[in-house]
């Protein structure tokens, strides 16, 4: 994007006084005492073309009456010129429809732009004047008012901010595996049946795979045991302690093989909580109205009383609940490491991918390096797992390779087209097409940390570098440190390029100390981008940053 700001009336002055002597020779004498300023005083691109506003000041006397003046700014570059609008004058005597000076003198502002085209990164503008004088006209001498094209602002990229989504895969499972042995009411002795029952058979199963897991690791172990809400908070107190101890013993028989720590024992007493949940999920006809004294009461002593109360409830309630709240669990939490990224690759490459889940195939494309690999395994995720993860990734994926159309039509099949990264990545197509407006309403819509850098990239091809250097803070590239460039923040630009060594970031850190007027550290850096990329050198020879070097 390039933008080129010209404003020409230099010119302007001269003719008039030259007009009314009727001598150009006068007219060119008396060109010094016109004032001619330029804004800015170096060209600079924004949106592809050059902006300028001139200012002319004429002293009083350089006007007569009956004089007129044609002034036509012109950009001269390599291979070309560039003109702009021609500006029309006239003394108070003339009768058009121009812009009139008096003889007392005055000032004119003018204001218009010409499109960018390469070769006026050398250039430089000129006042083109034509003085009329009754019958008379002259054409004055051009007058030069600015040098070259400052691009700077211009060279930012349009590739855009976008991420693939996080695949969900963990390296890591934390599950956790549990088992209960049940006590006769008022006992804390171990039973048989208990021990061989269904519960603590399949948990002992489990713990004997993890002794031969190399997979496995045991986090915690934990043993909690409870005593039913019935027979008085301190014998219950004392019963649960019991069962603890019994309940290590258990454990102590089935732990031998394990590479575990020594658990942690816990005593409830009487299973308030457990009793509670039991009498929610059972059958029992009036279950309500226990969970009502149950909320109106706290006091242990007086639930119990008032649910005893109710002989036939409590009945049902020693047959049904009760029973499962006398009991020790066994919980143990169990870290198990899945596959490395190596693994996976492996299983990818001898077609075991049924082995696996969507995640892990997300995994194997996310961390493919070859592309074409990346979207075999996108699109498999895709037709697989019907996930729509992969279809986002397989779309960011042409989007990375540039395949504009290919993104939109993976885009559209998307089943959240509000889903703000699908919003963002249609918002980045019509950025590198060059929609930024389109592109803006995208990323407005997607309002996410990639949005708001793109639209950071929006306000750089407006020259607003105040709002694109806002939206950039952060990103750590070129674009960010050439909206610091443009609005002289220098050193928030240098730390913007820190840890890039690249030769783009070298060539711009050689513009940030020309501007700061190191000349010598400008030279060393620029070598340093030319040595790493020789193509920089022919941008460098044009670049007008570097007419101090």
């Amino acid at each position: 994007m390039k933008t080129n700001k010209i404003l020409a009336v230099a010119a302007l002055a001269l003719a008039l006084v030259a007009c009314n002597k009727n001598s150009a020779q006068q007219m060119a004498d008396a060109s010094s005492n016109v004032g001619v300023s330029c804004v800015p005083e170096v060209l600079t691109v924004i949106c592809d073309n050059v902006p300028v506003t001139i200012t002319v000041d004429y002293p009083a006397g350089y006007f007569a009456p009956e004089s007129k003046l044609a002034v036509t700014p012109v950009i001269v570059y390599e291979g070309g010129e560039a003109a702009g609008p021609t500006f029309h004058y006239q003394g108070s005597a003339v009768r058009e429809n121009n812009k009139e000076i008096s003889t007392d003198g005055g000032s004119v502002v003018e204001s218009f732009s010409v499109p960018f085209v390469e070769g006026m990164k050398k250039c430089y503008l000129e006042l083109r004047s034509v003085a009329s004088y009754k019958d008379k006209t002259i054409t004055l001498p051009s007058r030069k008012v600015a040098d070259g094209v400052i691009v700077t602002g211009n060279d930012f990229s349009v590739d855009g901010y976008f991420t693939f989504k996080e695949d969900g895969y963990q390296h890591s499972v934390v599950k956790t595996s549990e088992g209960q042995i049940h006590y006769d009411v008022n006992s804390s002795a171990l039973k048989g049946s208990e021990l061989s029952g269904t519960s603590f058979k399949n948990y002992k199963d489990e713990l004997a795979e993890l002794a031969e897991n190399d997979r496995a690791k045991i986090k915690d172990v934990k043993i909690i045991s409870y005593a039913s809400p019935e027979g008085g908070e301190e014998h219950n107190a004392k019963l649960s302690n019991e069962r603890s101890s019994a309940a290590k013993k258990a454990w102590a028989s089935v732990s031998k093989n394990l590479d575990a720590a020594a658990p942690e024992v816990q005593s409830v007493g009487q299973d308030w909580e457990g009793f509670q949940e039991a009498v929610a999920k059972s059958n029992i006809e009036d279950k309500d109205l226990i969970l009502r004294v149950l909320s109106m009461y706290n006091d242990p002593e007086v639930r119990e009383s008032e649910i005893r109360n109710m002989s036939q409830i409590f009945t049902e309630l020693k047959k049904e609940v009760l029973p499962e709240l006398r009991r020790s669990r066994f919980v143990t939490e169990v870290e198990y490491e899945n596959y490395s990224d190596a693994e996976l690759q492996r299983l990818a490459d001898r077609k075991l991918l049924y082995l696996v889940d969507e995640p892990a195939v997300l995994r194997i494309a996310a961390t493919s390096e070859d592309p074409e690999r990346k979207e075999l395994f996108y699109r498999a995720a895709a037709e697989r797992f019907n996930s729509q993860v992969g279809r986002y990734d397989l779309a960011v994926l042409k989007l990375s390779q540039g395949s504009h159309a290919v993104t939109e039509l993976y885009l559209d099949q998307m089943s959240n087209q509000d889903d703000p990264d699908v919003l963002n990545a249609r918002g980045v197509v019509e950025l590198r097409r060059g929609n930024f407006d389109k592109a803006a309403d995208y990323f407005e819509k997607a309002d996410n940390d990639c949005a708001r850098k793109n639209l950071g990239i929006v306000a750089l091809s407006k020259g607003d570098y105040v709002a694109a250097a806002d939206k950039l803070k952060g990103a750590g590239d070129v674009n960010e440190a050439i909206a610091n460039i443009m609005c002289a923040e220098y050193d928030t630009a240098e730390k913007a390029l820190s840890g890039n060594d690249s030769a783009v970031a070298d060539y711009y850190r050689a513009v940030i100390a020309a501007r700061k007027g190191k000349v010598q550290e400008a030279k060393k850096l620029l070598d340093s981008a030319c040595e790493k990329d020789p193509a920089l050198r022919e941008k460098a020879l044009k670049d007008i940053e570097f007419v101090a070097l």
